[in-house]
């Protein structure tokens, strides 16, 4: 509370503290606090967060917003609001990265054979659905070497990438080797669905021939239709926008090197998803499991 000036004047006049306080409807023990500069309760407690709520950003890379920088303070013990928490973001500065516009990377092939969608839009996290079914797509990360491609296999049910391949072109290699990688890393107990658009390495007779080997059935969304494999896209939104930034990587195989690490070390073992409780995919497994 701000406090008159004519009452620092009475103060120093040597005139009567109680009279002025009340002529001007202010309390006593605002004056005296204010004189004191002794900070309050609140202001203690949010010095304290504000603290907490940097270190849960900086960990973060810069990428957590108020929700899930609230879902972790919640997760150490810190019970706080929301809109706490996003005040004092505001005052320090701080804030997540936003998505951006995907862009497709995949030609569909007028040629392909024909091939149903199993998904239907229905991205949801199942906790009896794991290596069930799986989604994946294509994207490209600008470096000072010309482009460099990334493939990637995410199990719906948990958000998890159980396997992803990168390399200097767009042949169905690429998507074989990430769909390759899948299987030997979780190595399914049952058939699974594996999820993709249209594009032609998804369509093609070398991929149909290797989910056949695995025991994997292909699903294709709509042509056009980004809806149609919306968790992928959602997921290459999030890592251009916690990763990669604006500027070309030095080379490829920096680029490849931040992404290792991205995955393996940060979303699939750390990073909180709000569809999953806000847990990691990892935690949310882990929980499946008990």
């Amino acid at each position: 509370m701000t406090v008159h000036p004519f009452i620092e004047a009475e103060k120093q006049g040597g005139h009567n503290v109680k009279r002025a306080c009340e002529l001007l409807k202010v309390s006593r023990a605002a004056f005296y606090a204010r004189r004191t500069a002794a900070p309050g309760p609140r202001a203690v407690r949010d010095a304290d967060l504000a603290e907490k709520i940097a270190e849960v950003h900086q960990t973060s890379r810069g990428s957590y917003g108020a929700p899930r920088i609230h879902a972790e303070l919640k997760r150490g013990g810190d019970e706080c609001g929301r809109r706490r928490v996003a005040r004092l973001m505001r005052q320090a500065g701080l804030q997540g990265r936003h998505r951006r516009r995907a862009q497709r990377t995949t030609t569909p092939d007028p040629r392909a054979a024909t091939r149903p969608d199993l998904v239907l839009r229905d991205f949801r996290p199942d906790p009896t659905a794991v290596d069930t079914r799986w989604c994946g797509d294509i994207t490209y990360i600008p470096t000072d070497q010309g482009w460099l491609y990334l493939a990637t296999v995410i199990d719906i049910a948990s958000r998890r990438v159980v396997g992803w391949a990168t390399a200097d072109h767009l042949r169905t290699e690429l998507v074989a080797d990430a769909l390759r990688a899948a299987c030997h890393t979780r190595r399914p107990d049952g058939p699974v669905v594996f999820h993709s658009d249209r594009g032609c390495q998804y369509t093609s007779r070398e991929l149909a021939d290797l989910a056949t080997k695995f025991g994997i059935r292909l699903s294709v969304g709509r042509t056009g239709q980004c809806w149609d494999n919306a968790l992928a896209e959602s997921f290459f939104a999030t890592l251009k926008r916690e990763l990669l930034g604006d500027r070309p990587w030095p080379s490829r195989a920096a680029a490849r090197t931040a992404i290792f690490e991205w995955i393996e070390s940060w979303y699939n073992i750390r990073r909180l998803h709000s569809s999953l409780g806000y847990r990691s995919p990892a935690e949310y497994e882990s929980v499946l499991a008990v």
